[in-house]
């Protein structure tokens, strides 16, 4: 179990770093500073990448035949892998529009 805690842990803290990324993207087109907006978005999207990876080793395991046991742990990574990729969606239309009404 101990690789999975681990596994959950690296997700959460992966896309936690991605989910607040992607709001420093919105903050910035907000502020009309797109090259930040830009940048933030780029670091958001690397930070996802890891956490969905980590993901992914997971379902490596299960397709291999090993157990997963789905426990809370797992299932709140698995929620906030949900949500930093519905931020990272926003983000990048919020920044998009936010361009548009600056010119």
């Amino acid at each position: 179990m101990e690789g999975t805690e681990l596994v959950a842990f690296n997700i959460i803290a992966s896309v936690g770093t991605a989910r607040s990324a992607y709001i420093n993207a919105i903050d910035s087109a907000a502020d009309g500073d797109f090259e930040a907006a830009e940048q933030s978005i780029k670091e958001g999207q690397e930070a996802f990448t890891m956490g969905h990876d980590a993901h992914a080793q997971l379902l490596t395991k299960t397709a291999q035949g090993e157990k997963v046991e789905m426990d809370l742990l797992l299932t709140h990574a698995e929620d906030q892998l949900m949500s930093a990729e519905a931020f990272g969606i926003l983000a990048e239309r919020f920044v998009k529009l936010y361009k548009s009404l600056n010119k």
